[in-house]
C-alpha cells in the first residue's frame, strides 16, 4: 500500500455545467484539472453549429441520431456509434438531419475552449 496521498475525484452534474441551451461544456482545466474540455450536445432536428475554428483538433463521438459534418472542404454524414475528428484550426460545424434529437459527445484536445465563430451555418 502506497503511503503518498491521492487526489480526489472531481465530480460534476451536467446541469451545473450548462454553456447553452443545447450544450454543456466541461472545461477540464477549470473543472478536474485535466487537459481536455468536453461539450456534450442534444442538438434539436433542424439545429445546428455554426462553422468555428479551435487552434486543437475536436472529435465527435455521435451516440444517438443523425447529423451532418463540414470539415474544410469535406462533408459526412454520421449517425450513432461513428466519429469524426478535425484537426487543428479547420473551420467545421454540424447540423441535425434527423427528426429526433441528436446527441453527441465532443472532445477538445485542450483543456479550456478556445473558439472563433463565423455565424455561418453548415452545410
Amino acid at each position: 500500500m502506497s503511503t503518498e496521498s491521492q487526489a480526489a475525484p472531481v465530480v460534476a452534474d451536467l446541469a451545473d455545467l450548462r454553456f447553452s441551451p443545447t450544450a454543456a461544456l466541461f472545461e477540464g482545466g477549470k473543472v478536474a484539472g485535466v487537459g481536455i474540455t468536453v461539450f456534450v450536445v442534444h442538438q434539436k432536428p433542424g439545429g445546428f453549429v455554426e462553422l468555428h475554428t479551435h487552434p486543437y483538433p475536436e472529435t465527435f463521438f455521435v451516440i444517438a441520431g443523425r447529423g451532418r459534418w463540414t470539415a474544410g472542404e469535406t462533408v459526412v454524414e454520421l449517425g450513432p456509434e461513428q466519429v469524426v475528428s478535425v484537426p487543428p484550426e479547420t473551420l467545421h460545424g454540424f447540423r441535425n438531419l434527423g427528426d429526433g434529437e441528436l446527441h453527441v459527445l465532443s472532445v477538445h484536445e485542450s483543456p479550456t475552449l478556445i473558439q472563433t465563430f463565423t455565424e455561418t451555418p453548415p452545410a
